[in-house]
């Protein structure tokens, strides 16, 4: 009768010993491998929420990147310089941003000039505009620069001697304009001594006058 209680009580303790064995791996296999045992919900739950948070933190960084990107505002400083390329001079005025500048980035703003340059307004183009570039850029401080040459106004003409021919030099007297066959002999005397002293003709249609008149 003791050898059955004993081995009862020694069935009942293995019992008891496995049992405590199992529900002990099971925690620690619950604590290194979480997920294993997490419901569909959870997982959905907690996909749901990973992916939200990845959604604010790309939206932060748009945001961050456009936020970085200088344009145009109303409050930009906008200068203007003019160049003139045959007297060498620059002539800067500062200018309220032009409407249509507003909010443009510098390749916006570089497209912008780009237009402006191949259709300039026939105000620009009787100033001898040339063309205009982009030479600083910042959301505080915009810097144009326009080049200018000036179509030369139309000067006088000397009509001098060389080799006994009349010849056309500019007003300068040193710039030959043109030789001509008209021979100084061929020529009154008063002209001859006009010529010879270096006449003046004070336009070119003048000029051509002359020209036809005594041409052989």
């Amino acid at each position: 009768m003791k050898l059955i209680r004993r081995i009862s009580l020694f069935l009942v303790l293995s019992g008891i010993m496995l049992l405590a064995g199992g529900y002990t791996a099971l925690k620690a296999e619950r604590f290194f491998y979480p997920n294993r045992y997490q419901t569909k919900e959870t997982r959905i739950q907690e996909k749901q929420q990973q992916s939200a948070i990845d959604g604010e933190m790309k939206e932060q960084v748009i945001e961050t990147a456009v936020g970085s990107i200088p344009v145009v505002n109303a409050d930009t400083t906008y200068l203007v310089e003019e160049v003139d390329l045959i007297n060498g001079t620059v002539h800067e005025t500062q200018e309220s941003v032009p409407v249509k500048y507003i909010g443009l980035d510098r390749e916006g703003l570089l497209e912008e000039l780009d237009s402006y340059d191949r259709n300039p307004p026939l105000t620009e183009l009787e100033r001898g505009f040339e063309t205009i570039e982009l030479t600083a850029f910042s959301k505080d401080r915009v810097v144009i620069c326009k080049y200018y040459k000036q179509p030369e106004e139309d000067k006088g003409f000397y009509l001098m001697v060389a080799d006994h021919f009349i010849v056309v030099y500019r007003e300068d007297k040193q710039t030959l304009y043109m030789n001509t066959d008209i021979l100084l002999e061929s020529l009154n005397e008063k002209l001859q001594t006009e010529i010879m002293q270096g006449k003046y003709v004070e336009t070119e249609e003048e000029l051509y006058h002359f020209l036809e008149s005594y041409s052989s």
